[in-house]
């Protein structure tokens, strides 16, 4: 609604009918017309009276901002448009100022949007509430309690990413003053079922996935869990991920919520802890193992499981191996131990997590309580929050369905029962005539569960109390005995049915008439889930934990307190707790919000017509809607009537001086409404049918558009009324300053003529003393100039012959000072670029200056070679250095020395200290590698090339096997005398060494490498180094090489093209050797 709308009524600007009672004609078709109209601009919520309908739209809407909660707070119910605030507004003030403790009631099926509605009212209460630090924080501590029964309460399933599987009846405590002192929460009904089997596309409670996804590795290694959802058979895996859900997030808003609420670090880790048993719990397998006497022994396949929850719980491993596979049964004074099956283990262990987890809820629940409750002891209001599972219908209907559907049975009993009271008690107090209203009454249905003789689940308790075999048929044919003749109860075997023949109804079934419609039961499992049996072994086993969770989660294990009695059955239990509900429900007046989901795709803006009927009837909203109008459909307060249509009589409008009463007997007498369809109460106007209230609102809607016009044309004549006089206004201030600044200006014109005249004046006395003074200074200045030229002409005279004798020298040194500035000046913008390649140098002037122009090239260039010098690092001025030696070396003597000077010398080509291959080689050598590469050796004998690591350190020259790494050889620099080459494009080479040495035993060395110019200076530089002397390069297409005892000649000849670009070498003879080079 936009911000200029201003809504004094439920039916300013209606989208569809607001209230449904005013719903005209009212019928099935009608009523989800108007909800899906609502529904397709927004609008979720429709009353009915004071009953709020609310449709689940499955997306956020801007609905419940802190704007919002203040257009609500202390307003009218039918005030402003319907919304979930105006109940919770109106609850809390009747609470407030009228001392009456209320309830909200919020019923739906599953995915409804029960859980958000209850949410939505606390949260709106916290903020209408008083404000200050302790009040704060009770709030906060409500408010926080959520997160924490949603994350082990709620689970996954196909209608709802966020099911309730619990019930929730929350007493939210108030003082005298309405502001909050703490809270009791009841639970009802944990789906403790869901801990071991999940339908398919649902999950296990939220808290498994939020552990797993969110807790630190370190969390996890305590709590002995791994992070795969798929190592837990308890965890269904086709929905582990839910879209739009982060595990991991509201694990971590769980911690801060319970720390919020109260709980103390050790007691969250134990409630972590006994997460961690149940997850656990799940992964025991059971093998069959057959005993002496011929009776089947269940054993525990993998013990490390269970070795794990022993270390968690602190339990010892033989005591629950033991429970596991023994059962013991007392009977007064005799104890009988009975080995279980396969199939009854793991009943005993699927029994054992249902019942830890289920008392875990219990107890964080009660944990809660102590941290919420109210501190003082002073009288408190009570406003009670009820969150409950809806009707449910599922195609496979077990006991937890017949349990859900009968506390609807009870909350629509309730509901119908409140509701006429209410309006019997307006109509008493109102002092207008009761009619009595036709209804459906369920309480045939809810005797037929809960009578305590011949009801279902009396039976079901007889039933499992009986001795001897007891199975579901047996209490089926129980049924069908006891219930045959009520109307209400069917099954294939009772007198009654219709279905006796059909097939559709199944022999182990029986289907119950409920006020929602009919509901199909599979009876298999009723007695086994009634029952809830925990084997005591397990029990006792559990109190003998060091875990002190768990020990008080299990008092019955104590062996000091064995009660031999039978404990009482889940339905039993249920039924005494609901019971309890509905008598605290009694006391307290009631508000209800009905829920309702548009479709099973949560999905936005789909609305299934056929899914929304089926929730409307079994909600009974028809029969509500119809209990509200049976007399009157509306009711309003004689002020806010008389202020809303008083523009329909001229009695009454603009101002009536009576009473309101009054004025709306003069305003319905006027209109000449019939007087059987309206009746006037104390407070306040009963109008029957809807059809006078829309005849109301169309007359009220045409007199506002009538004096809407008439304020237009009032409006209008006095807007030009004003206008006028303001312009007549304006007119005569704008003549007053006018006539002001002509006068001011015709002032400011004579002051100015006047001081043009008086300037003139005085500029021509001015001019003519200036005159004056001009002419005497001249005839002075004249004066002198002639005294002054006559001296100089004087002073020339005399002076003539030394100046003459001396004006060329001058007059040449100035000119060559003015050449050499202006060569300078020219120098300085011609300058080339600094770099040492750049041979461009501008040409010179004059010739005079040759010499000059030449040694400044020479400083300029030595200048730049300095610079770019200084940018080199050490490593880059060695590789120049060796490069330059290099060009020294074998610039225009080697062919080869060219292509090598492009290529920058790497010393390393074998990564040794890197290659596992080599690390016996590099083990073997201490000192600094210099050259790493492989090199051909050519045979002495033959002139066949054998391939050698060539290496060079400081001190030494070696040769090693290419394939093992293994020296070969190993020559000291010292004994290293002159390096041989051919001036040709090859890379052979020999090494000579010195005569009479140890390494010059097998003669000198011939060698063929790829870094010829490389290795030799690389050679050179390092015997320099070492020795102090230059090593001697021989650059000859014939060199001496010592083999042995012969001397050996090397010649270099040009080969064919055959050869291809390889050379080759071949020995002739015994004192010849061939190389070839192409």
């Amino acid at each position: 609604m936009a911000k200029m709308e201003v809504k004094t009524s439920l039916l300013d600007n209606m989208i569809g009918v607001g209230d449904m009672v005013l719903l005209e004609p009212l019928n099935e078709e009608t009523f989800i017309n108007n909800l899906k109209k609502r529904f397709d601009h927004n609008e979720i919520y429709t009353y009915i009276g004071s009953v709020v309908v609310s449709v689940n739209p499955y997306r956020s809407l801007p609905i419940y901002s802190p704007e919002k909660v203040e257009d609500y707070r202390n307003r009218n119910f039918y005030e402003l448009s319907p919304h979930i605030f105006a109940l919770s507004d109106e609850a809390y003030r009747s609470l407030r100022d009228q001392d009456k403790d209320q309830c909200i009631l919020i019923t739906g099926e599953s995915g409804a949007g029960k859980t958000e509605a209850s949410k939505l009212v606390m949260s709106y209460v916290a903020a209408v509430c008083g404000k200050g630090a302790e009040v704060n924080q009770v709030k906060e501590q409500l408010l926080q309690s959520n997160p924490v029964l949603e994350a082990f309460g709620n689970a996954k399933t196909v209608r709802n990413d966020n099911s309730s599987r619990f019930g929730k009846y929350m007493d939210i405590e108030f003082d005298f003053k309405g502001d909050p002192l703490g809270g009791v929460i009841s639970n009802y009904l944990l789906e403790k079922s869901r801990v071991v089997k999940q339908p398919r596309g649902e999950r296990n409670f939220h808290v498994f996935y939020q552990l797993l996804s969110g807790a630190s590795e370190e969390l996890l290694n305590k709590l002995k869990l791994e992070r795969d959802f798929s190592r837990y058979n308890y965890l269904s895996l086709d929905s582990a991920r839910v879209n739009g859900v982060d595990d991991a997030a509201n694990f971590r808003t769980v911690r801060n919520a319970m720390q919020i609420v109260g709980f103390m670090d050790h007691e969250a880790e134990s409630v972590l802890e006994v997460v961690a048993a149940v997850l656990k719990l799940g992964n025991i397998e059971f093998k069959p193992e057959s005993r002496v006497n011929g009776l089947d022994e269940s054993k525990i396949k993998d013990k490390n499981e269970l070795k794990e929850i022993c270390e968690l719980t602190g339990i010892d491993q033989s005591v629950l191996e033991r429970a596991f596979s023994f059962r013991t049964v007392e009977a007064k004074q005799e104890k009988v131990s009975t080995t279980l099956n396969v199939a009854q283990a793991y009943y005993a262990r699927d029994a054992l997590a249902k019942n830890l987890y289920s008392r875990l809820f219990s107890w964080l629940v009660n944990r809660i309580n102590e941290s919420i409750k109210a501190q003082t002891k002073v009288r408190k209001k009570v406003m009670g929050v009820l969150d409950i599972y809806g009707f449910e219908i599922f195609e496979d209907n077990s006991f937890e369905q017949f349990i859900i559907n009968y506390c609807n049975e009870k909350l629509q009993q309730i509901f119908i029962e409140l509701t006429l009271k209410e309006e019997q008690e307006e109509y008493i107090r109102e002092d207008i005539e009761w009619t009595h209203i036709d209804y459906f009454n369920n309480a045939i249905i809810c005797d037929l569960i809960e009578n305590n003789t011949n009801g279902i689940l009396a039976m079901l308790d007889e039933e499992c109390l009986r001795p001897g075999t007891v199975t579901d048929e047996t209490f089926l044919e129980k049924l069908n005995q006891v219930c045959a003749t009520h109307q209400h109860f069917e099954s294939r075997m009772s007198k009654c049915s219709r279905f006796l023949n059909d097939t559709s109804l199944p022999h182990s079934c029986f289907r119950i008439q409920h006020y929602a419609g009919k509901v199909l039961y599979q009876v298999e499992g009723f007695v086994d889930k009634n029952n809830d049996l925990l084997y005591r072994d397990l029990s006792q086993a559990m109190w003998k934990a060091g875990h002190t969770l768990i020990k008080s989660l299990f008092p019955e294990g104590n062996p000091a307190k064995i009660n031999l009695k039978r404990p009482p059955t889940a339905g039993s239990q249920f039924k005494a707790s609901v019971a309890t509900l509905m008598k605290n429900l009694q006391t307290k007046n009631p508000n209800y919000i009905r829920c309702i989901k548009p479709n099973d795709k949560k999905a936005a803006h789909i609305f299934n017509e056929a899914l929304v009927c089926h929730q409307i009837r079994y909600l009974g909203l028809l029969e509500n809607v119809r209990v509200r109008r049976a007399g009157y459909a509306f009711r309003q307060a004689y002020e806010p009537c008389l202020e809303r249509y008083k523009m329909l009589c001229k009695q009454t409008w603009p101002h009536w001086k009576g009473p309101a009463r009054a004025g709306v007997e003069v305003l319905f007498n006027e209109l000449e409404i019939p007087v059987e369809e309206y009746s006037f109460g104390r407070s306040k106007i009963f109008i029957r049918n809807p059809r006078t209230l829309f005849k109301l609102e169309d007359l009220r809607k045409q007199r506002l558009e009538d004096l809407a016009t008439l304020i237009q044309k009032i409006y209008r004549g006095w807007k030009c009324r004003t206008h006028f006089l303001l312009m007549r206004k304006s007119q005569i201030v704008i003549a007053a300053w006018y006539r002001r600044y002509a006068q001011q200006k015709r002032y400011r014109q004579i002051k100015s003529s006047a001081l043009v005249i008086q300037s003139y004046i005085r500029g021509w006395k001015a001019r003519k003393i200036l005159r004056e003074l001009k002419h005497q200074k001249r005839c002075e200045e004249a004066a002198t100039t002639i005294a002054a030229y006559w001296h100089g002409t004087q002073v020339r005279r005399e002076y003539r012959k030394f100046f003459r004798a001396n004006a060329g020298k001058k007059i040449y040194e100035f000119t060559i000072q003015r050449i050499v500035q202006k060569y300078f000046l020219e120098m300085k913008t011609k300058m080339p670029s600094l770099s040492p390649i750049d041979k461009n140098w501008p040409s010179r002037p004059y010739l005079f200056l040759d010499s000059t122009h030449k040694e400044l090239k020479r400083i300029f260039h030595l200048w730049r070679c300095k610079k770019y010098r200084d940018q080199f690092t050490d490593q880059k001025k060695l590789i120049y250095e060796e490069k330059l030696e290099a060009s020294e070396l074998f610039k225009d003597k080697k062919a080869l020395y060219p292509s090598s000077v492009g290529q920058p010398f790497q010393g390393a080509y074998l990564e040794i200290n890197k290659n596992p291959k080599y690390k016996k080689l590099k083990d073997a050598i201490e000192e600094k590698i210099i050259i790493a590469e492989v090199v051909n050796k050519i045979n002495r004998a033959n002139g066949k090339s054998t391939s050698r690591i060539f290496l060079l350190t400081n001190n030494n020259l070696l040769l090693a096997d290419q394939k093992s790494g293994q020296i070969k050889s190993e020559v000291p620099l010292v004994d290293v005398t002159k390096v041989s080459m051919s001036s040709q494009n090859d890379g052979f080479f020999a090494i000579h060494l010195k005569e009479g040495s140890e390494a010059a035993s097998k003669g000198d060395f011939l060698f063929s490498s790829d870094h010829l110019i490389e290795m030799a200076t690389k050679l050179y530089r390092t015997t320099l180094s070492q020795t102090k002397q230059k090593l001697n390069i021989e650059i000859s297409d014939e060199f001496l090489v010592q083999f042995r005892q012969d001397k050996v000649c090397v010649k270099f000849i040009q080969g064919s093209q055959k050869n291809g670009s390889v050379p080759t070498c071949k020995r002739k003879n015994n004192r010849l050797l061939e190389v070839a080079v192409p």
